[in-house]
């Protein structure tokens, strides 16, 4: 797993993201060019919605697309596709197992773990996290397909899945904002523990849509409708509040504790579909310093001004530097390639 963070205290961590919002955005650089459109897929077949891309222990990009619609119900495509680093389709399987694959994570033997945020009960799919080996096996289900609920046997509308260097599972939960947790498995699927609920103080959450964890084992959760990043330790123990870095839908974080926030949905202006999100900020890819909380990129959207949503959800980051976002209304994959001097 290549998703890492760290952060520096709680009193300091907290004043930095009070203090800092409009820089976060306005005083920082982008010394990136974007590839729209990256990744070719077979013949005849569209991109659908993505909010879900993660890279592999080779460091081939695995993405979790929505059948060409924003949805895999009654789809006999597959939704998890496998890509090299120049976008070549290399292999895809999960056709009929998904019905909305959200978010993705790939442990360090390779599995790919996916949940899916299904919300209709009228299906077998939805409401799961599901480990599938590289080639595509299905080797674990946790929650019940297609039924809402809660832990020990249930999900509802699973957002997100950590895998952490000691196999224990994280799981943000969820995407339609009735539950606010975090629920903790361990390496077999065992439920072991869920930390959180609904609100707006320290660990409660309105959408927590995205996980990462750090180089120190701190997990960091993208706090989506309450506009900021929340970090506990493994225990659940809580940390750190940042909004420095937006409204944050996908999280990355690589091996030298640079953190990625992709902002899909803070709009300048109100509008029908969304209302006001995150007023005054600006849709795109928050580029950063995951131990001291510093902002440094800002990666704007090419749609930014658009009154509504989304530009990337999902973000990932190869070994090269290059910054790919997974997008839902645009149904396409951005690659953001670093300026060479």
């Amino acid at each position: 797993m290549t998703r890492t963070k760290m952060v520096f205290g709680v009193l300091a961590a907290t004043s930095l993201g009070a203090a800092a919002p409009l820089a976060a955005q306005h005083d920082t650089s982008n010394p990136f060019r974007p590839i729209y459109g990256w990744g070719e897929l077979p013949e005849g077949r569209e991109w659908g919605s993505t909010s879900a891309i993660e890279i592999a222990p080779d460091g081939n990009i695995w993405v979790a697309e929505r059948c060409g619609r924003n949805t895999c119900v009654d789809s006999d495509v597959d939704p998890i596709l496998l890509f090299d680093k120049e976008g070549n389709l290399l292999r895809s399987f999960g056709a009929g197992l998904i019905a909305w694959p959200h978010g993705i994570d790939v442990d360090h033997e390779g599995n790919v773990w996916v949940t899916d945020a299904w919300r209709s009960m009228a299906t077998t799919t939805g409401n799961t996290v599901l480990k599938f080996s590289p080639e595509g096996e299905l080797l674990m289900t946790i929650g019940t397909p297609g039924e809402a609920g809660d832990p020990p046997t249930h999900l509802t509308q699973p957002s997100d899945v950590l895998v952490a260097p000691n196999g224990q599972i994280y799981v943000a939960d969820s995407h339609d904002r009735t539950r606010g947790r975090i629920v903790r498995y361990d390496a077999d699927g065992t439920y072991m523990e869920t930390w959180g609920e609904l609100g707006y103080g320290p660990k409660q959450f309105r959408d927590p849509h995205a996980l990462a964890m750090d180089s120190q084992g701190r997990i960091f959760v993208g706090d989506r409708y309450n506009n900021r990043i929340q970090i506990f330790d493994q225990e659940g123990e809580f940390l750190a509040i940042w909004t420095q870095f937006g409204r944050p839908s996908g999280l990355y974080i690589d091996a030298d504790d640079n953190i990625y926030v992709a902002d899909s949905e803070s709009s300048p202006a109100p509008n029908e579909y969304t209302g006001q999100r995150n007023a005054g900020w600006e849709k795109g890819i928050r580029i950063g310093d995951a131990r001291m909380g510093w902002v440094h990129h800002f990666l704007p959207d090419d749609r930014a001004n658009v009154m509504g949503f989304s530009g990337p959800e999902g973000v990932a980051v190869d070994d090269e530097g290059n910054v790919y976002g997974a997008e839902v209304s645009q149904r396409r994959i951005t690659k953001w390639v670093r300026f060479r001097r």
